[in-house]
């Protein structure tokens, strides 16, 4: 009755890149636990935030599932987009996916790793990320947490960038910016289940 809501009980089959080079061009969502591609409306408000060049900036896509997010970075000219995944079968579709996007080359040096986003973050070292992109299972909050914090060590968004989150529209703002003393939520929004915000680092 409520289409927003059927809309999230059964995901679309498919996810549609927005801008750029892969403008239009179409992504396959598989249907596993946990997985809820960022919508068509979040994605448009989030990359006209960062702006439609990305051209210099690394970004890390930490809970890729279907690659909405990383691949519309790279499709947007990053020099850098590196998509993680734990998940096995949804690994193999970003494979899959980024094999048919590869009829149109972009400059940008795309990685599709199969690893724990959390151990692949402790690696990094500080400040050598531009643009981060979080958005976990909505029932693992620690892992939330967790990868929120390790972000904020490694993201230097002096060129563009910062940290993306989305969070479910039942827990507070203030908890997630209570996260990240440093930083500040420079845009938010609303949109049905989901709360997004991207952070800035609080220079001055």
């Amino acid at each position: 009755m409520n289409k927003p809501q059927s809309l999230k009980a059964e995901p679309p089959k498919k996810v549609r890149i927005i801008g750029g080079v892969w403008r239009s061009r179409l992504l396959t969502v598989l249907d596993l636990p946990g997985l809820r591609p960022t919508t068509d409306r979040i994605r448009e408000t989030l990359f006209n935030w960062l702006g439609q060049d990305l051209t210099g900036l690394h970004c890390i896509d930490l809970f890729a599932g279907t690659g909405a997010l990383g691949f519309e970075a790279a499709s947007r000219g990053a020099d850098a987009v590196v998509l993680l995944e734990k998940d096995k079968k949804a690994h193999a579709s970003l494979l899959s996916n980024f094999s048919l996007l590869q009829s149109s080359p972009v400059p940008s040096k795309v990685e599709i790793l199969h690893r724990d986003s959390l151990e692949y973050l402790k690696e990094q070292a500080a400040h050598s990320s531009n643009l981060i992109f979080i958005d976990p299972p909505f029932q693992d909050s620690g892992l939330f947490d967790r990868s929120v914090v390790e972000a904020a060590r490694i993201c230097d968004d002096s060129r563009g960038g910062g940290i993306y989150v989305e969070f479910p529209s039942n827990r507070p703002r203030e908890e997630i910016e209570a996260l990240l003393p440093d930083w500040h939520c420079g845009k938010y929004l609303e949109a049905g289940q989901v709360k997004a915000c991207l952070f800035r680092a609080g220079r001055g």
